[in-house]
C-alpha cells in the first residue's frame, strides 16, 4: 500500500557501508560483531564523573579495554584547555557552528600510537567517549598495521566504532545542540553525518540478527530516525531475497 521503504542515504554511501563493515567484520570477526553494545549508564561506565583529567583517564582506561587496546603500547596525552580557545568560543554568537577536529588527535611517533584529547571534551562525557573511540580506532586500524594511506581513513575509523559497539557516542556527537548563557550553539564532531551513521548503525543490527534493538533508544532523534528507517529498508530487502 505504501510502497516498499528506501534506503535513507544515497546508493553510493550506502554501498561503502555495507561493504566497510564487511571489510572490519573480516578483520575483526563475529565475536567483535556479537560483543556489548556500549550505552551511556552507569553499567558500562560506574561512579561519579566530574570531568576531571583523573575522570578523562580512566574513560580512556575503560575504553582501551573494550577495544582491545593495551594501554602501554599507547601514549595518552590530555591536552589543558586554552584560555584563548575557551574566550573565542564564548564569544560566538549563538547557533554559530564550530567544527570539533581538533578536539582528539592520534598519530605516531618513534613506533608507537599517541592519542592526545583536549580538556575541552572533559565537560561532555559523550563527546569525550566519542573523539577517545575514534582515536583508539586509529590504533586499532593504523598502529596494527591493517590499513595504509587511503582516502576514506577518517571514516572508516569513524565507522569502526560502529563495528565495535560505540556507535551510539558517535552518532550522538555527530550534531549537537548545546545550550551557554546567549542561547544554543550547533558543534559538530566526527566525519559521517547523522544520516549515514544512522543507516550504519541499522546495518550493524541486521548483522547482529536485531530487527528492533533495545539499545536503539539510547540514540538520539535525529540519528535514530535514519537508523529505524534504514532498519525498515534493510529488513524489507532481506525478506524480499529470501522469497
Amino acid at each position: 500500500m505504501w510502497g516498499k521503504p528506501k534506503c535513507p542515504i544515497d546508493p553510493e554511501a550506502a554501498q561503502w557501508v555495507e561493504a566497510s563493515l564487511g571489510w572490519l567484520g573480516a578483520e575483526f570477526g563475529a565475536n567483535r560483531l556479537h560483543g556489548p553494545v556500549i550505552l551511556p549508564t552507569d553499567e558500562f561506565f560506574p561512579g561519579a564523573y566530574a570531568g576531571t583529567e583523573s575522570d578523562v583517564r580512566q574513560v580512556f582506561g575503560m575504553l582501551c579495554a573494550h577495544m582491545g587496546v593495551d594501554p602501554a603500547r599507547v601514549d595518552f596525552v590530555y591536552e589543558a584547555a586554552d584560555p584563548a580557545e575557551q574566550e573565542l568560543l564564548a564569544s560566538l554568537p549563538a547557533f554559530g557552528q564550530r567544527f570539533a577536529g581538533a578536539a582528539g588527535e592520534y598519530v605516531r611517533r618513534n613506533g608507537r600510537g599517541v592519542i592526545s584529547v583536549s580538556a575541552a571534551q572533559a565537560a561532555d562525557p559523550m563527546a569525550l567517549v566519542a573523539t577517545i573511540a575514534h582515536e583508539l580506532g586509529h590504533e586499532r586500524l593504523i598502529g596494527e598495521g591493517r590499513i595504509g594511506v587511503r582516502a576514506d581513513e577518517e571514516q572508516l575509523t569513524d565507522l569502526l566504532t560502529v563495528y565495535f559497539g560505540l556507535g551510539i557516542f558517535n552518532a550522538n556527537a555527530a550534531f549537537r545542540y548545546t545550550g551557554h548563557a546567549g542561547g544554543w550553539r550547533t558543534s559538530s564532531l566526527g566525519y559521517l553525518s547523522e544520516r549515514t551513521f544512522g543507516y550504519a548503525l541499522a546495518v550493524y543490527a541486521q548483522l547482529r540478527g536485531e530487527r528492533k534493538p533495545a539499545w536503539a533508544r539510547h540514540v538520539d532523534p535525529n540519528p535514530r530516525a535514519y537508523l529505524t528507517k534504514g532498519l525498515r529498508y534493510r529488513w524489507a530487502a532481506a525478506e524480499r531475497e529470501s522469497l
